[in-house]
C-alpha cells in the first residue's frame, strides 16, 4: 500500500505548528492528543522539527531535523529526549505499531492467528 515512509504527526518549533495524518482519525481522541502533547513538548524543549513515521514494516521511528543556522537546537538533547519518550511511552509506541500493521499493512497479530489454529483443531 505505501512505498515510503508513512508520517503519523510531528511538530515543528519553527513555524510553531503541530501537524497530525489524518489517515489517522481513527485513532481514539485521547491518543491524538498524547501525541501532540509529546511532540509539542519535543519541540519546545530540544527545538528544530520531531516527525513520527511508520517504516514499510511498521517500526515507528523519529526522524529530527533542524535549520543550520539554528543554534539553540540541542543535538544530544535530542537523542536523550527521544530515548526518555521512548521508555517512557513504550507501551503507547508499541500499540500504534500493532494498529498500523494490522490496519495499514494487513498484517494479523500472532495472537490471532494462534486463536484461529486453536479453533480449527
Amino acid at each position: 500500500m505505501y512505498q515510503e515512509n508513512v508520517v503519523l504527526c510531528g511538530a515543528s518549533a519553527y513555524e510553531q505548528k503541530y501537524y497530525f495524518n489524518h489517515d489517522f482519525d481513527s485513532l481514539p481522541e485521547h491518543v491524538k492528543q498524547e501525541l501532540q502533547i509529546l511532540c509539542v513538548l519535543y519541540t519546545e524543549d530540544i527545538g528544530g522539527v520531531l516527525t513520527l513515521e511508520f517504516d514499510e514494516d511498521g517500526q515507528l521511528q523519529f526522524k529530527t531535523e533542524a535549520l543550520d543556522s539554528d543554534g539553540f537546537y540541542d543535538d544530544i538533547g535530542s537523542v536523550l529526549k527521544i530515548k526518555q519518550i521512548q521508555t517512557e511511552k513504550r507501551e503507547l509506541l508499541e500499540s500504534l505499531e500493532v494498529y498500523y500493521r494490522v490496519f495499514f499493512l494487513g498484517d494479523i497479530p500472532e495472537e490471532e492467528l494462534q486463536k484461529k489454529a486453536d479453533s480449527e483443531d
